[in-house]
């Protein structure tokens, strides 16, 4: 996998905030002290714990953007599963640009490749069943892009990318609309009278009795926030009864100890905030070769 256009342009403003954050008004006062400034060497990013790449495009971004003449090659793709030990890229040139990069480069890798291995694992628990994992918008603000296309790395699927790209109609958004007779039927009328079939359409809900009101119009998906393993089953049994078309994705508190069980319920979708809010770093080391 590699980035998309969007994905690149988003990478490179991360990058240029991440480089001046790092360097500041001088740079790198350790390593161009201890360093003559055309030494040269090598260095290989390596995996110190298995899980999924992402982000290798990122990291090799950060070398060229501190110094065009630090060639990274990359020795493993986005998408792959490494274990401790795997080469994943080999980067030379001069030592003090490798050094000063370093810490950026990982950053972004580590953080994008902990993603990717969360979501492998949200992925592998549901398998051999019909049911997707998809991310939310709990991104880290201006990583969104990149942090999607890690879910992606993962396996996993992509929700709305923001406020523009998809309706989803919460339960702030009725109880604003609340005044109205029929305020789901009613929000749904003037939505697709406003956006006609250009944009997907989900409600929220997390009662049954909701969930009623909502098939009654039949949106592209119905949200099922925070039911239990009972209420899901139902919400399904009643789907099929009513509204076979609509989708239902379940959400809220999922966990890798209980997303299976979701899954067996019969829904289509499940998503998972944690992917983006809460997946460790994969541990990924620069080690200096002599």
């Amino acid at each position: 996998m590699t980035f998309s256009a969007a994905e690149k342009a988003a990478c490179c403003r991360l990058v240029e905030l991440a480089l001046n954050e790092d360097l500041g008004a001088v740079g790198d006062v350790t390593s161009e002290a201890l360093l003559a400034r055309e030494q040269r060497g090598q260095a290989v990013l390596l995996a110190r714990q298995p899980g999924v790449l992402a982000g290798m495009a990122a990291a090799i971004e950060v070398f060229n953007r501190f110094d065009v003449q630090l060639p990274a090659e990359a020795r493993r793709e986005d998408g792959t599963l490494v274990q401790p030990g795997d080469r994943l890229a080999l980067v030379q040139g001069r030592m003090v640009a490798i050094l000063t990069a370093e810490r950026t480069a990982l950053n972004f890798l580590q953080r994008l490749s902990g993603i990717a291995t969360l979501t492998h694992r949200y992925v592998d628990a549901v398998a051999g069943l019909p049911c997707q994992i998809f991310d939310t918008r709990k991104t880290t603000p201006g990583w969104r892009l990149l942090e999607k296309y890690a879910v992606r790395c993962g396996g996993g699927h992509n929700h709305r990318l923001g406020l523009y790209d998809g309706i989803l109609v919460k339960d702030n958004h009725l109880a604003a609309f609340a005044a109205h007779t029929d305020p789901v039927a009613e929000a749904v009328q003037i939505l697709r009278r406003k956006h006609g079939a250009a944009l997907p359409l989900a409600i929220e809900v997390d009662t049954l009795a909701q969930l009623e009101a909502a098939l009654k119009v039949k949106p592209d998906l119905v949200l099922l926030d925070n039911m239990d393993l009972d209420q899901l089953r139902e919400a399904v049994r009643r789907r099929n009864e009513k509204a076979r078309g609509v989708l239902l994705e379940a959400s809220g508190g999922v966990t890798l100890e209980t997303v299976r069980a979701i899954a067996e319920t019969g829904v289509d979708r499940i998503s998972v905030g944690a992917l983006t809010h809460s997946a460790p770093a994969l541990d990924i080391s620069l080690d200096y070769l002599p």
